[in-house]
């Protein structure tokens, strides 16, 4: 837990100084940002590597590993559709609409804006963020609780960038392939299933 409380301390911390423009505009490219995600991608590709117990786990879980991604689809609909009830300003299928980005936050909300308008696809945008965040946070306690898929499956399309470096280090460097394999087919599925429930409204 202590892990997740420093992430949380140095998020906080950039978003203090970036309120208060002590960063300078250089830092504030997006190209910064994905140069360090090249980076930490780079050592976790090391770690696989020097891991010699990756293609055993994969073979151990041989055909079911396509199910991993299946039961991130359906864990993220069924508790969308329940958390919709509680909000009766908006409808089951915008609330599917908003899970079904799987925090492939810019791709999910540009096209929820573009279709549904700035309030429902700014609610994607931070939905999705969320979800990524909460992963970052609360990867150790996933692990701890629920088992090292946990992380995997609440990372939705992250698992195969953002939420990488984290899942690594709490799962084990064993569960990188499922990871990489997972974020790869919910990342392929977003357009596929926002493009779907926005059809059906």
């Amino acid at each position: 837990m202590r892990d997740s409380v420093i992430y949380l301390l140095f998020f906080a911390l950039g978003v203090v100084l970036a309120a208060v423009g002590l960063i300078p505009d250089t830092l504030l490219s997006g190209e910064i940002s994905k140069w360090i995600l090249y980076l930490l991608l780079f050592f976790v590709g090391i770690q696989i590597g020097t891991s010699k117990n990756i293609f055993r786990v994969v073979r151990s879980f041989g055909f079911k590993i396509v199910l991993i991604p299946l039961a991130t689809t359906l864990g993220t609909f069924l508790a969308v559709a329940l958390v919709s009830f509680a909000l009766p300003n908006r409808s089951v299928i915008d609330c599917l609409t908003v899970g079904s980005g799987f925090a492939y936050y810019s791709l999910s909300s540009i096209l929820i804006s573009e279709y549904k308008g700035a309030e429902l696809g700014t609610v994607a945008l931070l939905a999705n963020i969320v979800r990524e965040f909460l992963v970052l946070i609360f990867a150790p306690w996933m692990v701890k609780y629920f088992g090292r898929l946990a992380p995997i499956n609440a990372g939705g399309a992250t698992t195969m960038d953002t939420t990488l470096p984290i899942i690594t280090k709490f799962s084990g460097a064993d569960y990188v392939v499922i990871a990489l394999f997972h974020g790869m087919i919910i990342d392929f599925s977003v357009p596929l299933w926002v493009s779907f429930f926005l059809s059906i409204q």
